[in-house]
């Protein structure tokens, strides 16, 4: 196929070392996260997909809406989904490699972040594995990546985030995250993002991104009444000198009208989709936002005709069932059954990708308003002629007054309700 001048050129010098490295011959413009959100500020009230690639079919399917939209799309993977202990086959070491092969096949021209989400951090232990695990992530062909330290006090949150930094390369994107995203309790503050913020750019750290728990939550919603656009729009605005950009996690669960919004009224410019992709790839009935529909017995709805076979679905279903797994245990399927998807015939698997690529099309183009911010994407690689797009915002903050142990003492007058404990992992 024919590639226009200004593609040749951006894939020239924009792709990562990273990605020179593992693809010399490649024909797939896969750049850092911080491309992905210049071009959506470029636009202004757009937001692009960061599709959650739990199988095979997601991520082909997400590509092909993103050519179509002429949008550049982030294909991510969690840490619960694809890290050590991964409930998919798709992960944080061969994601880039997917990505670029189906890039390649379908003549994707589009710009594509690979996106390490919610790598998360814990506790001491998480820490110190983290600055052995996360450069081997980078060398596998990750370009962006999300520090998730939310679980734990808002000083030791900061601490370490500052901690993990020289781990990661200058020029990928970067996310941070204030407030566990567990639904209505438990909700960022002005106060709490702030802390995070300031004390990040105190040390020459400027994230691209902050995710807030802003009152949605991971997986299956039971309604749309989720994400509080007020909220975010208010933690936006006080956090605007630092110009730091909004990452909106579940959007599953959330009307499009509400996601609209989001778009409109605040600086999102990255929305997580991970549960409504995978239930449209295996065909099950979902309403407007991607959430699955149950019947009157409370079972998912599988479309006949639609997704994988009818028969593939019913050995799903047993598999669930003898576990003994409720709805929300469903991701679970991802990995024992990602190879039976595989062994689909040729007509089964276009049929997966291709509801998902219709259902991320009018995401992206009638709900994000992502529409022709490729060339946008494109234009801020060629303005800087480098994969290296540098940060949006400078240092504003005094270092003096963020060493550690003024950061302990600070964090002492944030006031804010971690919500309820558990397990909120993606």
């Amino acid at each position: 196929m024919a590639y226009s001048a200004d593609f040749e050129k951006a894939l020239q010098v924009g792709r990562p070392p990273n990605i020179r490295q593992l693809f010399p011959n490649s024909k797939a413009l896969i750049v850092s996260g911080k491309v992905i959100d210049r071009a959506m500020i470029a636009k202004g009230k757009a937001i692009t997909m960061a599709a959650n690639g739990r199988n095979y079919f997601v991520v082909r399917g997400a590509l092909m809406a993103a050519q179509r939209a002429n949008a550049p799309i982030i294909i991510e993977i969690a840490k619960s989904e694809g890290g050590q202990k991964a409930y998919c086959a798709v992960n944080y070491w061969n994601m880039a490699r997917i990505v670029d092969a189906l890039c390649n096949e379908l003549g994707i021209t589009v710009p594509v972040a690979i996106h390490a989400d919610h790598y998360g951090i814990k506790n001491d232990k998480d820490l110190a594995s983290a600055k052995v695990e996360i450069p081997t992530m980078f060398e596998a062909g990750i370009t962006s990546i999300a520090i998730d330290a939310s679980h734990l006090p808002d000083d030791q949150n900061l601490l370490a985030n500052l901690a993990i930094n020289p781990f990661i390369p200058k020029w990928a994107g970067l996310e941070t995250e204030v407030g566990e995203i567990k639904g209505s309790t438990g909700l960022s503050t002005v106060d709490e993002a702030l802390f995070l913020i300031r004390g990040l750019n105190a040390h020459d750290i400027h994230a691209d991104w902050i995710a807030l728990n802003n009152g949605t939550t991971h997986g299956i919603e039971a309604s749309d009444a989720g994400i509080q656009v007020g909220l975010t729009a208010a933690i936006h605005k006080a956090l605007a000198p630092y110009k730091i950009n909004g990452a909106q996690h579940g959007t599953s669960g959330n009307s499009s009208d509400r996601l609209r919004q989001i778009a409109a009224e605040t600086v999102t410019t990255k929305a997580n989709v991970a549960t409504a992709l995978q239930m449209i790839s295996w065909g099950l009935e979902v309403n407007d936002y991607g959430n699955a529909q149950l019947d009157s017995d409370g079972n998912f709805i599988k479309v006949p005709g639609q997704g994988m076979t009818e028969e593939l679905w019913a050995e799903m279903v047993k598999y669930a069932n003898d576990k003994g797994w409720k709805k929300g245990d469903y991701k679970n399927l991802n990995l024992p059954f990602e190879n039976k998807m595989l062994a689909l015939p040729k007509e089964v698997r276009d049929r997966m990708a291709k509801r998902v690529e219709d259902f991320a099309f009018k995401m992206l183009t009638e709900v994000f308003n992502a529409k022709d911010t490729a060339p946008l994407a494109i234009e801020a690689i060629l303005k800087a002629g480098s994969h290296d797009i540098g940060p949006k915002g400078s240092r504003i903050e005094n270092p003096a007054e963020w060493t550690e142990a003024k950061i302990v003492e600070k964090a002492k007058n944030i006031s804010g309700d971690k919500g309820a404990a558990g397990n909120f992992d993606d």
